[in-house]
């Protein structure tokens, strides 16, 4: 069997036309919904980038791997996807990026692969790794004969002068590359190039795209395929001032944004001044972006229908977070609302057992640390006991699996990773920063280490904007759901060898 492992980038949960989505058109992806299945209630675990990633890759909760930021070591006693894969004799080949901190104890001081959270999980081969540098794609504009500026991030300004620009939003223009010539086409031209060379054996292939992460902009013609004017505004209080003064947290973040911003050239500083016009705009251009993925995506289904690997191939889309476009007036994924966490899946298994569940729609809750046991037991691989997730494989055969979970449960760090090298906020100190949560169909419950918790009805306020963890009358329920999170990671404390006793017989 074949594997197909492809993430997309702060990709929102519910952008797929397939689960109804009134504006986003992603026909390559809801025709492999179609042939395999949809995962509604799909999560991450944690945030920034390498935090998600790592628990995408181990199966781990982020209690247990503690890479807890962009930059934090992944500890090389836990095993990954990739090394276990390499046991059944794969070679997993990666096209993109996984954003892992390697542990510096397994390398000499100075080694050119510290000093940067952008690393490669251990047991991927990249076949084309593009980074932050993104050397390997600019040495392709290079050779077609496009000017690459020093700053390589200068490749997604707009095009100047754009026709009609000056009347719409600034992230309307296109971007200077056509859109054959784009990253996601690269990656899937290389992810085309290296198949079509391995058609005897099973091969592995991690396909890990930028967009729909920032900046915003994307070539024609997929910078005007939605229209802004339809777009609808950010959920979000009437004022910054209002929605900060939910939590003092949430207080320190929304006037404290840092890194990079939604356009090239823009600062997260830059969040809360945003024109409406622009807001809209955002929107649509993120569609946009989504769309030219799902474009290139359809690309590699045609060509593995093509050469026959399709029907051998398990095929896992997802991502590693969300993005908040504006709601509750953040963009990027630092916060404990449900647009950081909430993730799209879909997963198509070609093993016959699964023919008669194709198209369907999973409501249970499921977690992105469910991937990595989803692919090992695809592939006849036992799955090793560091994972906290469990296989999707029944859900793919039309079963529900007994005493499956009920909620999600995710964990962030309060210190953003643009300001690791400064004094954690709100006078914390470091280890008193994680903040956990809980949610099921109607409450969830967010537990900070030192700060007041938080509590929504999701039934009578879906958009979490009130807060009741103060309201004597759910007391009651805020402490049951504190005593859940706590039960929960109880159970899920790193098992380590808790469960290998020395005996005569091991």
């Amino acid at each position: 069997m074949n594997i197909l492992f492809i993430t997309a980038d702060q990709w929102r949960g519910e952008c797929l036309s397939m689960l109804g989505h009134p504006h986003v058109k992603t026909p390559s992806l809801d025709a492999l919904a179609a042939d395999g299945v949809a995962f509604k209630r799909h999560y991450a675990q944690a945030t920034p980038c390498g935090p998600s990633r790592t628990c995408l890759y181990t199966g781990m909760y982020m209690q247990n791997h503690r890479s807890v930021l962009n930059g934090t070591p992944l500890d090389t006693r836990h095993t990954n996807v990739a090394l276990e894969a390499r046991k059944a004799g794969y070679k997993p080949a990666l096209f993109g990026y996984t954003d892992i901190s390697p542990d510096p104890r397994q390398y000499a001081p100075g080694d050119y692969v510290l000093g940067s959270y952008e690393g490669v999980l251990p047991g991927m081969v990249p076949i084309t790794h593009l980074n932050s540098g993104r050397k390997p794609w600019l040495a392709h504009l290079k050779a077609k004969g496009y000017q690459i500026p020093a700053d390589p991030s200068a490749m997604f300004e707009a095009r100047p002068a754009y026709p009609g620009a000056e009347n719409k939003g600034k992230t309307f223009a296109p971007a200077s590359f056509k859109a054959e010539d784009s990253s996601t086409a690269f990656l899937v031209d290389e992810a085309i190039k290296y198949l079509s060379v391995r058609q005897d054996s099973p091969w592995f292939v991690h396909l890990s795209f930028l967009s729909p992460h920032p900046p915003y902009i994307v070539p024609e013609p997929f910078h005007d395929l939605y229209d802004a004017e339809n777009m609808p505004l950010p959920v979000r209080q009437v004022t910054p001032e209002i929605e900060a003064a939910q939590h003092p947290w949430l207080r320190h973040f929304l006037f404290n944004q840092r890194g990079s911003g939604y356009s090239f050239g823009n600062d997260s500083r830059d969040n809360l001044s945003i024109s409406e016009r622009d807001l809209r705009q955002i929107r649509a251009t993120y569609y946009g972006m989504m769309t030219e993925v799902d474009v290139q995506i359809g690309r590699l289904m045609d060509f593995l229908k093509q050469t026959g690997a399709y029907d051998d191939t398990l095929i896992v889309f997802t991502s590693d977070h969300g993005d908040h476009l504006g709601d509750h007036w953040m963009f990027s994924k630092y916060s404990y609302f449900d647009q950081t966490f909430h993730v799209p899946l879909i997963v198509r298994d070609p093993a016959p057992g699964a023919s008669h569940a194709r198209g369907s729609v999973v409501d249970a809750f499921t977690e992105s640390i469910d991937i990595m046991p989803t692919i090992l037991e695809g592939i006849g691989m036992n799955i090793p006991a560091q994972c906290d997730g469990k296989s999707l494989s029944p859900f793919c055969r039309g079963e529900h699996p007994e005493g499956w979970r009920r909620e999600y449960h995710a964990e962030f760090d309060l210190r953003s990773p643009y300001e690791i090298d400064e004094a954690p906020p709100l006078g914390l100190k470091a280890k008193q920063c994680m903040a956990n949560i809980i949610c099921d169909e109607r409450y969830k419950y967010v537990h900070f280490t030192t700060l007041p918790p938080l509590f929504f009805d999701l039934e009578e306020d879906p958009d979490e904007f009130r807060d009741l963890a103060a309201d004597p009358a759910y007391r009651e329920r805020v402490l049951d759901y504190a005593g859940k999170m706590l039960s929960w990671r109880m159970e899920h404390d790193e098992p380590a060898l808790g469960g290998l006793p020395l005996t005569p017989k091991t």
